[in-house]
């Protein structure tokens, strides 16, 4: 019997571990200081676009950003941080987990409930 419960045991530490996701990525190099201003008129240019989307500028309003706010504060942004936040732009998002993230975590409870229930017989 005590058997059974160690490998219980070993198997539902094995799910909690391989049920967390790995979130690190690949992070880009900052661009270049002499960076034209070509080239930080263009970055602006699309950052700009994304920040008057309709959905986008709904979520900005709603937290209390005008657009000119918003246009205000992407000037004041940095050349390398501008480039980097043009070219991130799809891999950015939303606030809160994603569904995934709330799967992985669903199946990491249900380990550590089984755990406690194989435990306590």
């Amino acid at each position: 019997m005590s058997k059974s419960k160690s490998l219980l045991f070993v198997v539902a530490v094995l799910v909690v571990f391989t049920a967390i996701p790995a979130l690190a990525g690949p992070v880009p190099s900052k661009t270049a200081v002499n960076q034209s201003l070509d080239s930080r008129e263009a970055d602006l240019s699309i950052v700009r676009d994304v920040a008057a989307n309709e959905q986008v500028a709904a979520v900005l309003a709603a937290n209390g950003f005008t657009q000119d706010e918003v246009n205000q504060r992407l000037a004041q942004m940095s050349s390398q941080d501008l480039n980097q936040l043009s070219q991130n732009l799809e891999q950015l998002q939303p606030a809160g987990l994603t569904r995934q993230e709330w799967i992985w975590i669903g199946v990491g409870a249900l380990a550590a409930l089984i755990l406690v229930i194989a435990l306590a017989d």
